[in-house]
């Protein structure tokens, strides 16, 4: 069987790198924390600088955490413009690979199958990965780190483990060089999908490397995690039987949209039940964009941090399959009433529909008025066409300008964060 080899390139502190190259400052060597500082010093930095880590400061720490003595540079997030980045940079991808043979992980992160791109370019997977580093570099000024593996885990394993010790940022794993070099390494969280809930299990039983699970039973291991044993197991070993095929050829059973917003200050269950509204509005428009209905909702309601409180949750199940507005918030309401704590403030709110179906599976009950719904789905469409051309508040609704609402400032924002327009 062919050996395939994989890259797996990250963009170094690709929001921070991104602020310092927009001010003619070197990301390596220059202080600087991507953060809101219109937000408290417990907002969380998106990003900070190579220097700014190398002083031991962890990446997604909050502002308050980074020591006084340190002198940096605080920039506001600017969303849209490190999507411009993501994208330029992508098109360079695409000078050396094809598309079928990349898989974009993150807005910083891709993988790529270059298993055939090696003898047309005449090169090794190592001088491949600088050429197109150093195009980065050289078109964006954002510099670039590589693993290399013979499969899709150890070539991200050789990013986030190896490369961080090479001079040229490059790290290259095998089966072999893996079970040689990182069955010992510490900790587990540095591995790929292990997070501190299985460390702190396995250390439990005493299992405190990858060497150590490679040889543990597997039958204990299964009694342990049940069929997620199986990939825990095979990453023990550097196995991964992933290709960039099966990720090309993956398709959920089930799809589904939430919506979900941590809320500026503490709410009062009347002033939360208009952004309940605002966000169901939400995404009944991003149902309607995806041409796709639902026939429940459910909604997440998280209390003041102070509380301490167990947030609440539940599911609406409705009698239509529909993604119209103004038949999904009767339920929605309904929701909310029933398993909102009303004498309790709230500061983050979700809503989400699972198990979506395609617009001609809508389904309406006797009561539905055909025509209103009808004339409803030709607003939403109208909605659509003038925020896609004129941006997300070129058009809202009433209750979207009342003192509580949040909608106007999420449309002004990119994941939460702000899109820097």
């Amino acid at each position: 069987m062919e050996e395939r080899i994989y890259l797996c390139i990250d963009l170094k502190s690709f929001y921070a790198s991104v602020e310092c190259v927009e001010r003619g400052l070197d990301p390596l060597t220059t202080n600087l924390a991507v953060a809101d500082p219109e937000r408290t010093e417990k907002t969380i930095c998106l990003a900070i600088s190579p220097s700014m880590k190398a002083l031991g400061i962890k990446n997604r720490c909050r502002v308050f955490e980074i020591p006084k003595n340190v002198a940096y540079i605080m920039a506001p997030p600017r969303m849209k413009l490190y999507m411009e980045y993501s994208v330029e940079i992508y098109g360079i991808y695409l000078k050396y690979i094809a598309k079928e043979d990349i898989h974009v992980y993150s807005i910083d992160e891709a993988f790529f199958d270059v298993t055939h791109y090696l003898s047309l370019y005449h090169l090794s997977a190592r001088e491949l990965a600088k050429k197109i580093t150093d195009d980065v570099f050289r078109s964006t000024g954002i510099t670039a780190a590589t693993g290399i593996g013979t499969n899709l885990y150890l070539a991200k394993v050789a990013l986030d483990i190896t490369a961080k010790h090479t001079e040229d940022h490059i790290g290259y794993l095998n089966e072999e060089l893996y079970q040689k070099h990182l069955w010992n390494h510490r900790p587990l969280t540095d591995f790929w999908r292990i997070g501190s809930g299985t460390v702190r299990r396995l250390n439990n039983v005493g299992i405190k490397t990858m060497g150590d699970i490679a040889h543990t039973d597997e039958d204990f291991l299964y009694q342990m995690f049940g069929i997620d044993a199986e990939l825990l197991i095979d990453h023990a070993w550097g196995r991964e039987s992933a290709t960039m095929e099966d990720i090309k050829a993956y398709k959920p059973q089930n799809s589904s949209l939430s919506s979900g917003q941590v809320l500026a200050r503490d709410y009062s269950f009347e002033e939360c039940r208009l952004i309940v509204k605002e966000m169901t509005d939400e995404l009944c428009l991003n149902m309607a964009e995806k041409k796709a209905v639902t026939q429940s909702v459910s909604l997440m309601i998280g209390y003041s941090n102070a509380l301490q409180l167990k947030p609440s949750t539940g599911t609406t199940s409705m009698t239509v399959t529909t993604n119209a507005y103004s038949v999904i918030i009767p339920y929605v309401l309904a929701l909310y009433e029933r398993i909102a704590k009303k004498d309790k403030p709230i500061r983050r709110l979700s809503v989400s529909c699972s198990s979506l179906a395609e617009e001609d599976y809508e389904q309406y009950d006797l009561f539905t008025d055909h025509e209103a719904v009808e004339r409803e789905r030709k607003l939403q469409k109208a909605a659509l066409e003038i925020k896609k051309k004129y941006g997300k508040n070129a058009l809202v609704r009433g209750m979207d300008l009342q003192e509580a609402g949040t909608a106007l400032e999420r449309n002004r924002q990119i994941g939460g964060h702000k899109s820097g327009e």
